[in-house]
């Protein structure tokens, strides 16, 4: 079977009977059984998607111009996103064993539009993690370098896309978590708006970030399960069509856009000083693309830049205290065998079932929260926060997107950041940026570094709901690079 690398092409294949959902399906789980070693997938649920493929064939047999949106489309989803009836462990050893009862509303909307669902991607434990290293299930590896860490937390949907196991991913992306491993694969990644897709059904790390992404081969087909899966949802208030609100950042986003864009981008993060030569070499690179397509490209002053990452990590983990208090032993998820009394009960659970990653992640957000610290800390960077919004959104009023790497470095090897938890957590400089002003982003491929041929990515940011435009500009940039 040929490869599909987009959803219009494999519908149009079914639609003249060149292929079938069946043989998609077992094409995808062929490349699955040919990638195992890298360690994509937790559970691949093989039966479940062929008996799906075969229904939409006996569907199409019928009615071959009823599809769905996204019939043909064959997608994993992170180990962090419910599927009724179908385990989810976030990675981690707390929730081993746990089966959803519910479907997460994006998981819902996807079943609606005939899209396949055929497994689970491997994670960083409840999505704390650059690097894919902090699982039960062991670290995936990169089909560009499997000596290589594929990024994180979304490094198992990441590899799914690159080695051609599905069509597309479901991650999550609460400081990058979708765009990095996007960049360090090689494809494209995206996190919209916050509260542009519903939360219900993604396990929280922290909630006032989280959004759930999509990785793809393509900006069309992002878009796509974008428009998909968007809306509001009852089971999350968060979750909005953001109409009205385009005003954040644009005075006139319902104006449509010119074909010459201006772009800013922040010299402060091309000169900073963990920046690879490579990195920063193909993200010049690609701004003389986009000015010799004829966009105006000029550098802006953002002097906050090393106030993101404090500010970023210091509220997440505050977050992450409060939403992880809920695995406690009691309630549901792993009880410690060892436990004999109330106590222990829950300072076993807690110890055996949690990473050292997430226990630091837990006991920096429970310090920060503390009393005599809270304004200190917590107080303090909310404030910051406000003020990164500020100032991205007046940059924002006066351009159409921001440019920036994905990071600062291309994939590195295994073990090289482990024992330094401040060097992992600033490979993220870049992407966090986002989350903190709930704006949408998407990694985009941009070469391979000129030494370890390893890929390189950069990102775009765009104003609050403007997804469309973000997505329609990459669309047309793609085209103008395919020729």
């Amino acid at each position: 079977m040929p490869k599909y690398t987009s959803l219009s092409d494999i519908q149009a294949a079914l639609r003249t009977g060149e292929t079938t959902c069946r043989a998609i399906v077992g094409h995808y789980l062929a490349q699955i059984e040919k990638t195992r070693h890298l360690n994509a997938y937790i559970e691949v649920w093989a039966d479940e998607a062929l008996s799906k493929a075969d229904a939409l064939d006996a569907h199409l047999g019928e009615a071959p111009t009823k599809m769905g949106r996204l019939c043909g489309a064959v997608i994993s989803i992170k180990d962090n996103i419910c599927y009724a009836g179908h385990q989810v462990t976030a990675a981690s050893k707390i929730l081993e064993g746990f089966t959803s009862l519910y479907s997460a509303t994006a998981v819902e909307r996807l079943l609606a539009e005939d899209a396949i669902i055929i497994g689970r991607t491997n994670c960083d434990q409840f999505g704390m993690g650059s690097s894919n290293e902090n699982s039960i299930h062991g670290p995936v590896l990169n089909a560009a370098d499997p000596s290589r860490v594929p990024g994180g937390s979304s490094g198992g949907a990441a590899v799914s896309v690159q080695t051609d196991t599905c069509l597309a991913a479901l991650g999550s992306d609460t400081g990058g978590s979708v765009r990095q491993p996007a960049g360090f694969c090689g494809i494209w990644g995206f996190k919209p708006t916050y509260g542009r897709i519903s939360r219900h059904g993604l396990i929280a790390y922290g909630s006032s970030f989280d959004q759930i992404g999509v990785l793809a081969h393509n900006p069309a087909d992002i878009a796509t399960l974008l428009k998909v899966m968007e809306g509001p949802d009852d089971f999350d208030a968060t979750a909005t069509d953001g109409k009205g609100r385009e005003a954040e950042t644009k005075p006139s986003a319902l104006h449509p856009p010119p074909s010459t864009l201006k772009i800013a981008y922040f010299p402060e993060a091309l000169d900073s000083e963990g920046m690879e030569a490579g990195v920063r070499n193909a993200t010049l690179g690609f701004i003389e693309q986009l000015q010799a397509a004829g966009h105006a490209v000029e550098p802006v002053s953002f002097d906050l830049l090393d106030f993101i990452i404090p500010t970023y990590y210091v509220l997440t983990t505050a977050e992450a205290s409060s939403n992880l208090a809920r695995y406690d032993g009691i309630r549901y998820g792993r009880r410690s065998p060892a436990a004999k009394t109330l106590e222990e009960t829950y300072l076993l659970s807690r110890s055996e079932g949690f990473s050292e990653e997430v226990k630091r992640r837990i006991l920096l957000g429970t310090f920060v929260l503390s009393s005599g610290y809270y304004d200190a800390y917590y107080g303090k960077a909310q404030r910051a926060r406000a003020l990164i919004r500020q100032r991205i959104f007046a940059i924002l009023r006066d351009f159409d997107f921001i440019l920036m790497p994905v990071a600062p470095t291309t994939a590195w090897r295994f073990g090289e950041k482990s024992a330094d938890p401040v060097a992992m957590y600033l490979s993220d400089i870049y992407t966090v940026l986002a989350n903190l002003a709930g704006i949408p982003a998407l990694a985009i491929p941009a070469g391979k570094h000129p030494e370890n041929r390893l890929p390189v990515g950069v990102q775009l940011m765009a104003g609050m709901w403007e997804e469309g435009k973000l997505l329609d500009f990459a669309q047309k940039l793609r085209k103008v690079e395919r020729g």
